[in-house]
């Protein structure tokens, strides 16, 4: 059986038409970077440009509008695989993009990742560098700019005051330092040196917890590098002894079974609270 035939259909050296002064003068802005439309006697702003008003099919008048370059996708959808003669060799989205100044939309490409793509998204043109007077001039649309990431980082020293300086002291002794005021008789935990109540000067210290019950909690979902792993739970713990609660990570115990009033006790290591976890009974 005869194999079918490869049928071929070429113009050599390609086909070549003329544009006219519509849409010659729409290429030869593209080429310069620039989007033009045209006005109708309706004065509606039509891009792309076209020789007649396809609503009334009365002549457009030779009267060019620059639009855009910025513009608002109306409608989308999406390419998850670009064939070959496709604008990008990625993921993107063709859009009707309503150029500022339009009254009509664009059919182009725009590069974005698909869950930035949306009505309503606003993107700006990337042209070629190296621009002939076509429609591929515009090589696709972008998002605007709408975030930025900074790197923020600073490094600073801490000299712990008279107070803190002896509740991390304390610390390293695994012990916790409170201080009880002597009007109020409020014990506050890490040690402080005056009373945020009353205002009474505390001399008295002394030992509370290791031992103490969460009284809330929160299930982190987002990493930290305190924590063993995620979820982690960071919970409010008042230490017995204390009335005032710590805040402190919560380990040893999957974040679900996590519960108010539970019992924890405080795992010490390298001269300071590691996390808490649920107190064993003995």
């Amino acid at each position: 059986m005869p194999s079918e035939p490869n049928h071929v259909l070429e113009f050599p050296g390609g086909y070549t038409r003329s544009t006219g002064p519509v849409i010659g003068r729409f290429l030869t802005e593209l080429r310069a970077g620039r989007i033009v439309g045209v006005r109708t006697a309706a004065r509606t702003v039509l891009v792309p440009p076209l020789e007649y008003d396809p609503a009334t099919g009365e002549p457009t008048l030779p009267d060019f509008v620059e639009v855009g370059p910025a513009g608002t996708v109306h409608e989308w959808t999406w390419v998850e695989e670009p064939r070959k003669n496709h604008p990008l060799d990625r993921p993107f989205a063709w859009a009707l993009i309503r150029l500022d100044g339009a009254d009509t939309s664009l059919v182009h490409a725009v590069d974005a990742p698909v869950k930035a793509m949306r009505t309503g998204l606003r993107v700006w043109p990337r042209w070629r560098p190296d621009r002939v007077g076509s429609i591929t001039d515009l090589e696709c649309f972008v998002p605007e700019v709408t975030t930025i990431v900074a790197n923020v980082r600073t490094e600073y020293t801490v000299t712990p005051g008279a107070a803190l300086a002896r509740y991390l002291d304390a610390l390293r002794r695994d012990v916790f330092l409170a201080g009880r005021c002597p009007a109020c008789e409020s014990v506050y935990v890490p040690y402080r040196l005056s009373c945020p109540q009353c205002g009474s000067v505390i001399e008295e210290e002394l030992e509370v917890g290791p031992s103490g019950t969460v009284t809330t909690f929160a299930i982190n979902n987002l990493p930290d590098p305190r924590a063993p792993q995620v979820p982690f739970v960071s919970a409010y713990i008042l230490l017995d002894g204390a009335d005032t609660p710590i805040i402190a990570l919560l380990s040893e115990i999957p974040a679900a079974q996590v519960a108010e009033g539970m019992r924890v006790r405080a795992v010490f290591e390298g001269g300071t609270v590691k996390w808490f976890a649920p107190e064993r009974e003995a």
